[in-house]
């Protein structure tokens, strides 16, 4: 008997590692349903099984009428988010909300409207697209780095509240993608890119370093093909990394103290 298909929500959909998920969950045949801000800019990946919907993971109501649009909900795969680059002194407080309203807040809100879908049905998967550097510090990245740190906090805990109603939880820990997220999704403070900032010669430094690399990292298929994997495999680990940097760091981070883990990143990045 051919098994029915299961409907999969992406947010942020409309690009990089979202995107490459949407068109390859479609593929194998699961009815998916790409969100995103704005629809009409990523026309090109709509299909049969294939939705674009408007999503905006900052808006209740917008997170609502998208749901009422879908019905039932197999899959949340929360991906939707960005990158400010930023020293701690130079923030703004608007800048600050606005991390984590979007990396945190945004996976916090969608996920509280579909968990009950989930649990009526008794049965879900919930992933959540973190970063390497949700375990690892980096200067400049405080917000980003701080915002995926909470987002494996929440995932560890939604890992026991929603156990009892079979709905599983994982993150995935990328490394650095060649996706449009350093094009598109990395924001910079503009007193921080001064030439006069006290901390010109650390951004002079470090900024292009993490770019290149963003640049020619992994493709956002292995991401994809991940999500493939957790989705199908019960048994999958709760957390798993992906990519060069993630393979590399994670594993030093559990093995050296935290003493000797900073003077290794900083011999690496040149700090």
């Amino acid at each position: 008997m051919m098994k029915k298909k299961k409907n999969v929500l992406i947010t942020g959909a409309s690009t990089g590692m979202g995107k490459a998920t949407a068109l390859f969950l479609a593929k194998q045949g699961y009815r998916v349903y790409a969100g995103t801000r704005t629809p009409s800019k990523a026309l090109e990946i709509e299909r049969d099984n294939l939705h674009l919907l408007e999503l905006d993971i900052t808006n209740s109501q917008s997170i609502q009428r998208a749901i009422a649009q879908i019905g039932q909900i197999d899959v949340l795969v929360n991906n939707a988010g960005y990158g400010l680059v930023s020293t701690v002194e130079e923030l703004d407080e608007e800048e600050m909300f606005n991390q984590f309203n979007v990396n945190v807040f945004g996976v916090l809100r969608i996920s509280k409207a579909v968990i009950p879908l989930m649990r009526k049905k008794e049965s879900g998967v919930i992933i959540n697209i973190s970063s390497f550097l949700g375990k690892i510090g980096l200067p400049l990245l405080t917000m980003y780095n701080s915002s995926k740190y909470a987002v494996e906090g929440i995932t560890d805990s939604l890992r026991y509240e929603l156990r009892d109603f079979n709905i599983r939880v994982h993150s995935i820990m990328p490394g650095f993608f060649d996706t449009q997220f350093a094009r598109s999704n990395l924001v910079t403070n503009l007193e921080t890119f001064d030439k006069n900032s006290p901390y010109a010669k650390m951004v002079a430094n470090l900024a292009p370093n993490i770019v290149e690399q963003i640049n020619s990292g992994n493709d956002a298929q292995e991401v994809a093909e991940m999500i493939l994997e957790i989705i199908e495999n019960e048994k999958f680990p709760a957390r798993a990394t992906v990519g060069e940097k993630a393979s590399k760091f994670i594993p030093m981070r559990r093995e050296l103290s935290d003493e000797d883990f900073e003077r290794r990143v900083r011999e690496y990045y040149h700090l």
